[in-house]
């Protein structure tokens, strides 16, 4: 990789988060001395002038598209409108000026949200059109599996060579802790951690814990994006992630013994449980580009748990 990177100049949107910063570290650790990552007060993607400028001020030769606006099955809910739209604009005016700018390489990241709600487990790139996603996140997956059709258009009629990678739920140390936008891991620790902290007897939780889940660390997703931006120039997405499916229920009793908490999980039904299954089928990443994941899920959920524990204080002040 250092040889690919070192002479690039590489534009990270999205660079500041969660998995951005950590692209953002394993790019420096291959060589690449030339990464710019816009910040949203200085450029709202959503607006076309901010693109432009993004592009005047980073002349990048690859942009890896890693932005988004996302939470958790609350936020869906609550933010439909606004993610369908935010996403489905950043993308599409992204890869548009990058088209006219005669980019090199443009890697977006879409989301396994655009799958169909009842694919065939595991879930295998050809099956991405085959039904309508799950409906708490149907707006915001359909926005971001757009990429993949413009990108797709854009590579038969310009020859653009822009990719689609399509990641599994991501977590790791830095993730987002706050409890209205946060995906299932981050909320299930915090949750576990201040009840503990609290001597509460019980945590409840969203759902009956039936549905199944692929989770990916979040290193292993920095690698993925970087070795499909060095081999992959296909047209065809790519899943991204482990292959292994655990259920919710059974994520909550780890999580639970990774931090201690001995108290009961209870489970509100009433509340919605999404997507009934996922997993993906990870073949075409490690035939492509030679991509496999590398960290198993306690290991993982061990780094997350302590990460958040260190830092519990901080992001409590910043939630405030």
């Amino acid at each position: 990789m250092t040889s690919f990177f070192s002479n690039k100049r590489v534009v990270v949107t999205g660079g500041a988060g969660f998995l951005g910063s950590v692209v953002v570290t394993q790019l420096r650790e291959h060589g690449c001395r030339s990464i710019w990552v816009p910040r949203s007060q200085d450029y709202d993607l959503v607006q076309m002038d901010a693109v432009q400028r993004l592009y005047d001020d980073g002349e990048p030769d690859i942009v890896l598209h890693l932005a988004a606006r996302v939470g958790g099955i609350g936020a869906n809910q609550a933010n439909a409108g606004r993610f369908f739209y935010d996403n489905l604009m950043m993308g599409t005016q992204l890869m548009e000026i990058g088209r006219q700018r005669r980019l090199e390489k443009f890697v977006a990241l879409a989301t396994i949200c655009a799958y169909p709600k009842y694919t065939p487990v595991p879930f295998r790139e050809e099956d991405l059109w085959a039904g309508y996603p799950e409906e708490t996140n149907a707006p915001y997956g359909l926005a971001k599996k757009m990429m993949l059709v413009q990108a797709q258009a854009y590579r038969q009629q310009y020859g653009f060579n822009a990719i689609v990678l399509f990641p599994v739920n991501l977590y790791g140390p830095g993730d987002n802790f706050d409890m209205q936008t946060s995906h299932v891991i981050p909320a299930l620790i915090r949750k576990c951690v201040e009840a503990q902290a609290k001597g509460e007897k019980q945590v409840v939780l969203w759902g009956d814990g039936s549905p199944t889940r692929e989770f990916l660390y979040v290193d292993d997703a920095a690698r993925a994006i970087l070795l499909a931006a060095e081999h992959y120039n296909g047209d065809e997405p790519v899943n991204i992630g482990t292959g292994e499916e655990v259920t919710i229920q059974d994520l909550a009793h780890l999580i639970a013994d990774e931090v201690g908490f001995e108290g009961k999980l209870v489970w509100d039904t009433t509340k919605p449980n999404g997507q009934p299954r996922r997993c993906l089928d990870t073949r075409r990443a490690k035939e492509l580009f030679g991509f496999e994941a590398s960290c198993g899920l306690r290991r993982g959920m061990n780094n997350t748990v302590q990460w958040f524990q260190a830092n519990r204080q901080a992001i409590r002040e910043a939630h405030l």
